[in-house]
């Protein structure tokens, strides 16, 4: 699989990255861990070398597993995780309240103080089983921290050696520009799919000019955009994607409508949807990487072969057409 820069930092990323959110098994229902192991080493093993995972996913759980699947392997990864969640303790701003993979309530804060992010980037590299980070991210903006007081502590972690790059997740225009000018910010992880692109109009133009590279989330929308959700779907007890706007109606069945109008582009490509989808996405400006999970090693595959062709122009302005014609509703 072709790699690409990241930004200004010298780390070289695979264009599809494996998202290690879903085997942590928080927000999706569970997940068993002999699966999650063996997508990651199937990732690896067929070039999808750069994984991306969170403290927060599954508690510790998703970090876990990923060492435990890049075990005998590291010199070859690119283990990119986040920062500045805390479940433990009430310090930050609250975010949401939810529970953990037994079923416990837990309340979580984001919080990001620089002795909170050393102590982070400590316990990922002990869950982690590694001595270093390719990338560490902070997972989502904390209110309650001056953003120069966190991107000191990257600078701190990059000169220990304990990081390679620093970089930040859902961060808007202005946070953006701010922690730039504190640090040499490599990326900005945020959500982006061909029915979630509101990103076009201010973080891509800003990105693309400070040579800041984006790693675009959800590009599948949560599962959405495969094609494999029928109405009437039932979910696993503690699955949150049914309370998104985007599987509720009216938006359901308008993205159903476009999917079936894409399926015979994604035959033309001999390509599932999924494949189609995620290839879409890393061919549009900005775009470093789109990140793709997988609780298998089946789904891994698929995956991977979403960067086996590339979407003509034609294909892809036909798609766009389509885009502009569906109607979605993010306030229901």
């Amino acid at each position: 699989m072709n790699k690409r820069k990241l930004g200004r930092s010298d780390l070289q990323i695979t264009e599809i990255a494996f998202g290690a959110w879903a085997i942590g098994g928080w927000q999706w229902g569970g997940a068993d861990a002999n699966d999650a192991i063996k997508a990651v080493e199937t990732a690896i093993d067929h070039g999808m070398t750069t994984i991306d995972t969170a403290s927060v996913y599954g508690f510790g759980l998703s970090e876990e597993l990923v060492g435990k699947a890049v075990a005998g392997k590291r010199d070859n990864v690119e283990i990119l995780t986040k920062f500045g969640m805390s479940w433990d303790e009430p310090k930050g701003s609250f975010f949401f309240t939810s529970k953990d993979n037994s079923g416990k309530t837990v309340d979580i804060y984001k919080y990001s103080s620089k002795e909170k992010v050393l102590k982070d980037c400590e316990d990922s590299l002990r869950r982690l089983k590694t001595d270093y980070i390719d990338l560490f991210q902070i997972h989502w903006p904390d209110p309650t921290t001056p953003v120069s007081e966190t991107m000191e502590a990257l600078e701190i972690l990059v000169s220990q050696g304990k990081i390679r790059a620093g970089g930040v997740c859902n961060y808007s225009s202005d946070l953006l520009i701010e922690a730039s000018g504190n640090f040499t910010v490599a990326s900005n992880q945020v959500p982006y799919s061909m029915v979630r692109r509101e990103i076009e109009k201010d973080i891509v133009p800003i990105c693309l000019e400070k040579n800041i590279g984006i790693l675009a989330y959800s590009p599948m929308q949560r599962g959405l955009l495969t094609g494999k959700f029928k109405p009437g779907h039932v979910f696993r007890e503690g699955d949150s994607r049914p309370d998104t706007a985007y599987y509720k109606e009216p938006n359901f069945s308008e993205i159903m409508k476009f999917l079936e109008k894409i399926k015979p582009v994604a035959e033309g490509y001999k390509a599932t949807l999924s494949q189609l989808v995620l290839n879409w996405t890393i061919q549009q400006p900005g775009i470093t990487c789109a990140l793709a999970g997988a609780r298998n090693a089946e789904q891994t595959m698929e995956n991977i072969g979403a960067a086996n062709f590339n979407i003509s122009s034609s294909d892809i302005s036909l798609i766009n057409t389509y885009l502009s014609e569906m109607v979605i509703d993010t306030n229901i």
